[in-house]
């Protein structure tokens, strides 16, 4: 059997021709095909506005900056879950303050995120990890009861729901577009928002604070994400309720086909619907194999594998130099266990079935 990626990118004829005549008209950077493309993702999400950017980390960035973090504030973060998320916060001069994170979910634990709000904290930054909600109710309950402002990283949880209602449509939501992802761009990202005076303040920020042509109204940035990603990011909304039933498909499979002890498949809350952007087990202490070992393995047998993430981010070098610090024993626990497989649409049945059966034939 061919190797198997532990990510896929699914784009076809028809993405290549909406690209093509995006090339054809000329007009490459910023336009008709992006305006296009947010307005069919605020209807998907059922929001007020869309703003599209150039990456899943600059949407993080521009929604900061339109929410007016700045020196001297805190927001809190998760201490597992991709860097970015915590660097966007340094990027406004404020400090990021990490709070632990359920060990069925791996999203934020709200009684850790309540014990660390401070007089100086500002917002929330919450992850919905891998594509499965956070527990919206009990931190918005915080948001709200604190009269914090609260931001959702989406990044890997295009079309996730929560009681029903599409991540990203709750408060400030953002989004990335990286082939990895459920739907992809290329690169690409995008902030939603039902709140059209953030939206405005974001469409400046994004576009050097230009009103109109050279009417700067204050300082802002070239974070515009151009015609060629809007053209693709069409396409793929229409297929991204396929990519996510698949899946669903295929996360389903794997969590009913592995069986072995000390491997824990992943757990999705009653609410949410997950959408799998990883499929990641738990690796533990009664399994014969550590994690590490485990991903050598299947990767010499033909199955990609992945280690998202193998550090608390507090726990990176340049946040030590900082003596930006946690106390996340969560965190740092998980990020020693955990191991994410293919989930990705492009599987086939019997590409499914060898994952499962080699998972479980696996002895020391």
């Amino acid at each position: 059997m061919d190797f198997i990626p532990i990510a896929k990118p699914l784009v076809g004829d028809e993405e290549i021709a909406a690209v093509g005549e995006v090339m054809r008209s000329g007009m490459l950077v910023q336009g008709e095909a992006v305006r296009r493309f947010e307005e069919a993702f605020s209807s998907y999400l059922g929001v007020g506005a869309s703003v599209a950017v150039s990456n899943g980390t600059v949407a993080l960035d521009l929604a900061l900056k339109a929410l007016g973090i700045g020196v001297g504030d805190e927001v809190i973060c998760p201490a597992f879950t991709f860097i970015a998320t915590a660097n966007a916060v340094l990027y406004q001069g404020a400090r990021p303050v990490f709070a632990d994170v359920d060990s069925r979910t791996f999203n934020l634990d709200p009684e850790d995120l309540a014990e660390k709000v401070t007089s100086r904290t500002r917002a929330v930054l919450g992850v919905h990890l891998y594509g499965q909600p956070m527990d919206m109710k009990a931190v918005q309950e915080i948001c709200m009861d604190r009269d914090l402002m609260l931001v959702e990283d989406c990044a890997q949880a295009h079309g996730a729901e929560y009681r029903g209602k599409k991540v990203g449509s709750f408060s400030t939501g953002c989004f990335s577009f990286y082939p990895t992802k459920n739907m992809t761009t290329g690169e690409g990202g995008l902030i939603t928002t039902s709140d059209e005076s953030l939206a405005s303040r974001a469409r400046l920020l994004r576009n050097h604070g230009d009103l109109g042509k050279y009417n700067h109204q204050m300082v802002g940035y070239n974070y515009r994400m151009t015609n060629i990603q809007g053209a693709i990011g069409l396409v793929q909304m229409k297929r991204l309720e396929q990519f996510i039933e698949a899946r669903i498909r295929n996360a389903e499979f794997l969590s009913s086909h592995i069986m072995r002890d000390g491997l824990t498949t992943p757990y999705r809350m009653p609410a949410a619907r997950h959408v799998y952007n990883q499929y990641v087990l738990r690796v533990e202490e009664g399994f014969p194999l550590s994690r590490d070992a485990l991903a050598e393995r299947l990767q010499g047998m033909g199955i990609g594998t992945g280690i998202h993430y193998p550090k608390a981010v507090y726990q990176q070098a340049i946040y030590r130099e900082m003596g930006l610090t946690g106390s996340c024993p969560v965190a740092e626990d998980v990020s020693l266990r955990v191991l994410s497989l293919p989930v990705h649409p492009a599987l086939l049945p019997e590409q499914l079935a060898y994952i499962a059966d080699t998972v479980n034939s696996l002895e020391a």
